[in-house]
């Protein structure tokens, strides 16, 4: 019973989710409308905790991501302003995005500093930028029709955020479970000193966790301000939790206890749906937050009971 808890009960729980709010608000939760609103809601989530796990898979932490896909779009939206084409503004959204998670892994992996302090720090740099460079407003003109296509298009009656999500995680799971950056990246995160003594570049791979988290949280930032059409210098501060409380989901689905792509993806799967639910019952968001914050502190405990046991 134990071992089927531990590789089935995250699964379990989900489908447990989905049957207790189907059967408590049928018509309103259960609907195609509402399943295909809560894929799109979840698309850049999952893209974001895609970028909260690499560096979880090295063992720490970057709370600058919901910053730098905020700063990604304002980027983009104030070049839009000067008339800039779409590819130099969606380059230079990911280009500072690349560039935060460099600060972040030249601080983190050099010079030592706790990641929580330093992607607080860079976090709160970033934050400062963005809001000078949007001049505390929101910013909607000037958006080209091209760039929005890519948050809100389909695809043969697929949505183009869904496909960005399939893209960079399968892209994801494929660098961190299948290539020898990634295999290097999971030694590292379970021991640092032994991966060192062995010849392995810890330094230099954490620095890469942190650009590949850097650069796709700036890619989601860029496909959330395409789907709304507008930024705010805060759009992706909101993210952050959600995105993290979905990695440490995603951990209990591990036997081993340990972040990866699918068990993220499900994760943010139980989020999304918790999220939603609670909306439709009309629970206040505050309350959300407290729930989530629950969901932490329960994976965390799964995770080390399923260490231990």
């Amino acid at each position: 019973m134990t071992l089927l808890l531990q590789r089935y009960g995250t699964l379990g729980a989900f489908l447990l989710l989905v049957a207790g709010f189907s059967i408590a608000v049928p018509q309103a939760f259960a609907s195609t409308a509402n399943l295909l609103n809560l894929l799109q809601q979840v698309t850049v989530l999952a893209i974001v905790a895609t970028a909260a796990t690499f560096v979880m898979v090295v063992g720490e932490f970057d709370l600058s991501v919901g910053f730098v896909a905020s700063l990604a779009a304002v980027l983009a939206f104030v070049l839009f302003g000067a008339g800039a084409p779409v590819w130099l503004a969606i380059l230079a959204g990911l280009a500072a995005g690349a560039a935060a998670g460099l600060a972040n892994g030249l601080l983190v992996a050099r010079l030592g500093v706790p990641s929580f302090v330093a992607t607080l720090a860079v976090g709160t740099i970033v934050s400062g930028f963005a809001y000078w460079a949007s001049g505390g407003s929101s910013l909607f003109s000037g958006v080209p029709p091209s760039f929005t296509a890519l948050g809100r298009a389909s695809v043969y009656g697929v949505p183009a955020l869904t496909l960005w999500m399939i893209a960079v995680l399968g892209l994801a799971a494929l660098l961190l479970a299948r290539s020898r950056f990634g295999r290097r990246l999971h030694a590292i995160g379970d021991n640092a000193a032994a991966a060192r003594l062995v010849g392995l570049p810890v330094a230099r791979d954490r620095t890469l966790a942190f650009v590949l988290a850097g650069l796709v949280a700036a890619l989601a930032g860029l496909l959330l301000a395409a789907r709304l059409g507008s930024v705010q210098h805060t759009m992706g501060e909101a993210l952050l939790l959600p995105a993290y409380a979905a990695v440490f989901i995603g951990t209990t689905a591990s036997p081993r206890g340990i972040p990866n792509i699918p068990g993220t993806f499900l994760g943010v799967a139980i989020a999304g749906v918790i999220a939603n639910g609670l909306t439709i019952i009309g629970v206040e968001p505050f309350v959300q937050r407290m729930v989530t914050g629950a969901i932490i502190i329960a994976a965390v405990l799964i995770r080390r009971a399923g260490r231990t046991a």
